[in-house]
């Protein structure tokens, strides 16, 4: 359902019709994507623009699901939007319209086909459009059994859904790919109960809605490899009926859960535990595969965090090949600029990084693992390889002190030559650490959001467990202490904007015994910076974060004190970032050749 990237298939459809005929050639499935026809209904640009604000989403579909609610759900519609934003969208009403007629089209099309079971994939933003879609499809087929899955349906939260919706009848927890089968099973006479993963009314979650919500290991496939090649045939005949002209990028999965999977804020992996790979092996044959039948060059990974070992063999690969792929891809940070230069050659052209903090107390706080100098180099890294770098800097996360913003801000003022990241509100996630124990981080407690407040009814709300909540306690001195932070990363965005340049904004060209840099400041004439010799010598030492003593050994001709002032200089240039004991080089070299 809507919100779904239009322009991707659903993997978690193609992965679930692929097992499931694989391991029960009795078993029929047809995989359907209708926000496809809703992205033909208002337009794929306002369709793009409301899939990257969840909210404003969800209300549209809200005030359809709950028509009391309309006015506050357009509250919430206007809010998440913005004035920007709103300007380039139609309005509420027209779209709220067109969606209810494309829905209606589509469940007019499924209804006349006799399915024995139906089910939706729900993810963030997914919830109400699917609680509709489910309610209107029972109007039409009562007897019709609707099964709901996804990263939306932790234990708790889908207990909650089962009391509350009677269009639900079945909830899948975890991953679908066995419980799934085992209900096809039932419903056909085949077991005599399904998997204790699907949930019903009689037989809900064990877990509370206080207690963390997770799969249990037992039951998920162990052995990625042993899965079917994700099949995409329905995606592509829907496409061709829309009438829409695009190329898709394919979604591909490398691994399930997350190898670090230790950060505070983080609530992605309830529907399973534990970290499982494919091979680099079975990762190239699956898009040699997907590039042979579907004539795509563009993918995805879906994966929270790429497996590191495996991604350095399959990107080895790729390089090799003649074929010009693309890959998208999120992945932890790598110290090694070589890394990411390989991962390049092997087509990742761009890469979602969590940042998260430029504050090395916060980056403890919220158990990330890494560095403030981690961070800043592996901006520098992705923007040397030629890698875009899409990553979040989280604000407002509760207990943050003024030490931690005024840090932070100071860094954004050496981070400003590289891809500007993204001001992400801190938002507390059902079964993540802060919300298992908000006491730790300075909350006084949990509540349901406010916007969820807004787009669904209170007597319904009471009985819901959501997948966002909000922390009690401290709110409002985090808005007010990250407004500084705010207004320095809407400088940042608008710098990149305006510059007229290609190339990156601090740059550098070798002349062999000397160094020519070239800097771009907001507002200002650009500055050129020449460095010959030894200080050349020092500057490119630093191209990988050098500590002083090894500064030292390389320049012998020099003191301590005279170290510290040529690096002050470069610091106060803002040529050279330094954290600690530990110096950057901030410029990037310009290629010999395009």
């Amino acid at each position: 359902m809507p919100w779904a990237i239009f322009h991707r298939p659903s993997i978690q459809l193609a992965a679930l019709k692929g097992y499931l005929q694989a391991m029960d050639k009795s078993i029929s499935v047809t995989a359907s994507h209708p926000c496809l026809a809703a992205a033909g209904a208002i337009g794929t640009e306002a369709y793009r623009l409301l899939s990257e604000h969840c909210w404003a989403g969800e209300a549209l579909y809200s005030s359809l699901l709950f028509p009391e609610q309309r006015e506050r759900a357009m509250r919430v519609f206007r809010r998440d939007l913005g004035p920007g934003t709103l300007r380039r969208l139609p309005d509420f009403d027209r779209l709220a319209g067109q969606l209810d007629e494309q829905l209606d089209v589509w469940l007019a099309g499924l209804s006349t086909v006799d399915y024995d079971l139906v089910g939706f994939s729900v993810c963030f933003s997914q919830l109400p459009a699917t609680l509709l879609a489910a309610h209107r499809l029972k109007q039409r087929r009562p007897d019709l059994p609707v099964v709901l899955g996804g990263s939306t349906c932790a234990p708790a939260i889908a207990s909650s859904l089962l009391a509350v919706f009677p269009q639900i009848d079945f909830i899948i927890t975890g991953e679908g790919e066995i419980p799934l089968l085992s209900l096809c099973r039932f419903l056909a006479g085949k077991d005599p109960e399904p998997d204790a993963r699907v949930l019903t009314r009689s037989r809900p979650a064990r877990e509370t809605a206080d207690q963390p919500c997770s799969a249990t290991v037992a039951g998920q496939i162990k052995d990625l490899d042993s899965l079917p090649i994700p099949p995409y045939e329905d995606y592509f005949t829907e496409l061709r009926q829309s009438g829409l002209n695009f190329i898709p990028e394919l979604p591909l999965e490398f691994s399930r859960g997350c190898w670090w999977n230790r950060c505070a804020f983080c609530n992605l992996n309830l529907q399973w535990q534990g970290f499982r790979r494919k091979s680099s092996e079975r990762m190239l044959k699956e898009v040699a595969e997907l590039r042979r039948n579907y004539r795509c060059l563009d993918f995805c990974f879906t994966d929270n965090s790429l497996p590191v070992a495996e991604a350095q063999r399959f990107f080895a690969e790729t390089a090799k090949q003649d074929a010009d792929l693309s890959f998208f891809g999120e992945i932890r940070i790598l110290k090694n600029p070589e890394a990411y230069a390989r991962y390049r050659q092997g087509g990742l052209r761009s890469v979602q990084i969590g940042i998260e903090a430029l504050a090395d107390s916060l980056l403890t706080k919220i158990n990330k693992g890494t560095s403030v100098m981690d961070n800043v180099a592996a901006m520098k890294y992705c923007q040397a390889a030629g890698i875009r770098l899409d990553g979040n800097l989280i604000v407002e996360f509760p207990s943050s002190t003024s030490e931690e913003v005024a840090e932070t801000l100071r860094v954004l003022d050496f981070v400003l030559p590289f891809r500007p990241l993204a001001a992400a509100s801190f938002f507390l996630g059902h079964g993540s650490p802060v919300w298992q124990r908000p006491a730790d981080f300075g909350l006084t407690g949990r509540g349901q959001h406010p916007w969820n407040r807004d787009l669904y009814p209170r007597e319904v709300l009471a009985r819901l467990s959501m997948l966002i909540d909000t922390g009690k306690g401290g709110r409002g001195r985090q808005r007010d202490l990250w407004q500084p932070v705010r207004k320095k990363m809407r400088e940042w965005s608008a710098f990149h904007r305006q510059r007229s340049e290609q190339g990156p904004a601090l740059s550098y060209r070798d002349g062999g015994d000397f160094l020519i840099i070239r800097q771009e400041r907001p507002g200002q004439p650009v500055l050129h910076h020449r460095l010959h010799g030894l200080s050349r010598e020092l500057y490119l030492a630093c191209a990988t974060p050098a500590t002083k003593k090894d500064l030292l050994k390389k320049g012998k001709s020099i003191t301590g004190q005279q170290l510290d002032a040529f690096l002050g200089d470069l610091e106060q240039k803002q040529l050279l970032f330094r954290h600690g004991d530990l110096s950057l080089a901030l410029a990037v070299r310009v290629p010999k050749r395009p």
